[in-house]
């Protein structure tokens, strides 16, 4: 891979907290093209001969190793669709950090959507990582459309940091999810809207085996006049269990809208779901004040504690 520029640079640490070529496994695609890859011994990465996107195959009992796959745009006028499945085999314990980055200092819009797929082998854990960001002074749209699906075999274990915090115009987030016997899923999602941005989250997951388990949980901060929907729908058809939260905090003409469900098939599917929405409380501000802080600084601090 040959050293990207300055904006690539700035991206690939923001989405990917690269700051040199990683160590392991890696594809970077850069504006709809690849721009640097390495597969190892137990991690081999292809291209799709079919269609946009990679295949990543983890062999079985792989530990201690990572991959990484950003996506960057910078080109304005942008708009492409990748297609990315990842084949993690059986007792598998890795790390996956996807991502994508968009700079758009033009007029038009600049546009990434991908579907991830997840087959997570029996007993494999997996922890991955995803974080969008956009920048750039242009007036064209910066846009993410982010898919996944995953499929848990018996004692799997799949861990989603999902996060976007800044410069995301619009952005429609699905995540489909069906565990097996034993199997774990767990999802962590940090998002913060300003200005007129829009940003929906659907989450639907299926348990099958007993043993199953999910836990799904949203932070989210709307300012400005952004808007955002929580939507989750977790259903048990074996004795199973599951909880679905989202916490958000509302500032200036925001909206949030959160709709969870939950549907119990069997007599022993434990099924809880929460939702809390409000604003920051005066008596936080005036604490922080007294400390020091301007009524901006208190502000931006309790958010940084509440999206950490």
């Amino acid at each position: 891979m040959t050293k990207p520029d300055a904006i690539t640079q700035n991206l690939l640490a923001a989405v990917a907290d690269l700051h040199d070529i990683p160590t392991g496994a890696y594809n970077l695609r850069l504006n709809g093209e690849g721009a640097g890859r390495r597969s190892t011994a137990n991690i081999q990465i292809e291209t799709k001969q079919d269609k946009p996107g990679i295949d990543i195959h983890i062999k079985p009992g792989t530990k201690n190793e990572s991959v990484h796959i950003p996506v960057v745009l910078s080109q304005s006028g942008l708009t492409e669709t990748v297609y990315n499945d990842f084949y993690i085999g059986e007792n598998a314990d890795v790390i996956i950090v996807a991502g994508c980055g968009i700079h758009n200092a033009g007029a038009e819009k600049a546009e990434h959507d991908g579907l991830h797929r997840f087959f997570v082998g029996a007993n494999a854990r997996v922890r991955y990582i995803e974080k969008h960001y956009g920048e750039g002074d242009g007036s064209g749209q910066r846009i993410m459309n982010p898919h996944t699906v995953a499929e848990l075999a018996e004692g799997a274990y799949l861990e989603m940091e999902t996060v976007q915090i800044k410069g995301v115009d619009s952005t429609i987030r699905r995540t489909d999810a069906i565990l097996q016997a034993g199997s774990t899923l767990v999802i962590k999602e940090k998002i913060m809207t300003h200005g007129h941005q829009l940003a929906e989250t659907h989450f639907n997951v299926e348990m099958n085996g007993a043993g199953a388990s999910c836990s799904v949980s949203s932070r989210s901060v709307a300012a400005g006049k952004s808007r955002q929907i929580f939507c989750s729908n977790i259903v048990g058809n074996a004795p199973c269990s599951g909880h679905s939260e989202c916490d958000g905090i509302i500032m200036d003409e925001a909206q949030i809208s959160a709709i969870p469900e939950i549907s119990a098939n069997h007599s022993d599917a434990s099924l809880i779901h929460e939702a809390a929405i409000g604003k920051i409380a005066g008596e936080q501000i005036l604490k922080l004040q007294t400390l020091g802080l301007t009524e901006a600084e208190a502000e931006a601090q309790i958010i940084s504690g509440f999206l950490k």
